[in-house]
């Protein structure tokens, strides 16, 4: 287990009233001492990241792992690096609507964060990888994105005597293949967990029930809801058969460093956060899948101003993410 220094935060839970009532009261709003015990638990951080048994941490792997995100050679034509899409300095997104693929072109959806992503299952707006093994080749072998084909990675790699080095300490052997090049993006990846933030010193209750899916210490539910925007894109309901409740659903994303992230939603259709509060109050689109969590919630100004800035207090002060010197063949000789 790694474990990592933990600092300030505060977390979502159902919903949205006064924040600066609560932080000028000093903390705690109206709950029991029961009550606040059961919300503190459920918000509860925990003390260490979870590395799966097929793919247990070590610093090598870590190293490994940190340079290929940050390595541009990993895509086909050699300008685009994880970090071009997850950038730590937006949250570790792109700031963009949607992403920019290969060739400059305009993806379809936004680029989601890979921030506390150690506890998430299903990922991908839309689910379609089922861990971070699974999605960290994904994006670099597709045409769309970083269109790399695997076996010119792979002789890409090889060909460099300091990353045959990198993997033979982090895998036993110098050979480079498909799978040690996930696990180790996976293993780095795993390790992007936030800080503290103001949240994390107050709690509190209202009527917006955010934390209907916005729950856990990382305000998701790994789940996938419609929530009623104005696209045709159909998300997990196309990757899965006979669900009608899953058309138009996405994966409900954290709310952690939030405000680091705009434009918002799947499609980035929304500019603020302040705008992401109205939509859940009255601006979405009444049809069959909508979730049940979607209702006129009949929040005033105050309210939408209040939660907009409880989500502010979301963000942390991360440890700054250094950019490691990439190994080249000139260097290596």
């Amino acid at each position: 287990m790694r474990t990592w220094s933990l600092r300030p935060h505060l977390a979502l839970s159902t919903a949205a009233v006064a924040l600066a009532a609560i932080i000028a009261a000093g903390g705690i709003c109206g709950a029991a001492d029961a009550e606040l015990t059961k919300l503190k638990e459920k918000y509860k951080r925990p003390t260490s990241i979870p590395f799966p048994k097929t793919n247990g941490y070590s610093d090598a792997k870590y190293r490994l792992g940190h340079a290929l995100f940050f390595d541009p050679r990993v895509s086909g034509p050699g300008t685009m690096s994880c970090a071009t899409c997850h950038n730590p300095s937006l949250g570790w997104k792109d700031g963009l609507p949607r992403g920019v693929g290969h060739d400059a072109k305009q993806l379809g959806r936004a680029t989601p964060t890979v921030l506390n992503l150690a506890w998430a299952d299903l990922l991908m707006w839309d689910g379609r990888k089922n861990d971070l093994e699974d999605q960290a080749t994904g994006p670099i072998e597709a045409d769309v994105e970083m269109n790399q084909k695997m076996p010119v990675l792979i002789g890409r790699l090889s060909e460099i005597p300091e990353y045959r080095r990198m993997f033979k300490a982090a895998f036993g052997r110098e050979e480079i293949s498909k799978t040690t090049i996930a696990q180790a993006i996976a293993t780095f990846e795993r390790t992007l967990v936030s800080n503290k933030a103001p949240f994390d010193r107050w709690l509190f209750n209202g009527k917006a029930n955010c934390a209907a899916c916005h729950s856990t210490w990382r305000f998701t539910d790994d789940g996938f809801h419609d929530i009623g925007l104005k696209s045709e894109d159909l998300g997990r309901g196309a990757q899965v058969a006979n669900q009608p409740a899953l058309q138009h659903a996405f994966k409900t994303p954290t709310l952690r460093n939030i405000d680091l992230r705009a434009p918002y939603m799947h499609d980035g259709s929304v500019a603020t956060l302040h705008e992401v509060v109205v939509h859940y109050d009255s601006g979405f689109v009444q049809r069959a899948s909508l979730s049940p969590e979607m209702h006129r919630l009949g929040l005033s100004d105050t309210e939408v101003n209040d939660l907009t800035a409880f989500m502010h207090t979301l963000t942390s002060q991360d440890d700054p993410i250094l950019i490691p010197v990439l190994p080249t063949k000139e260097a290596s000789k």
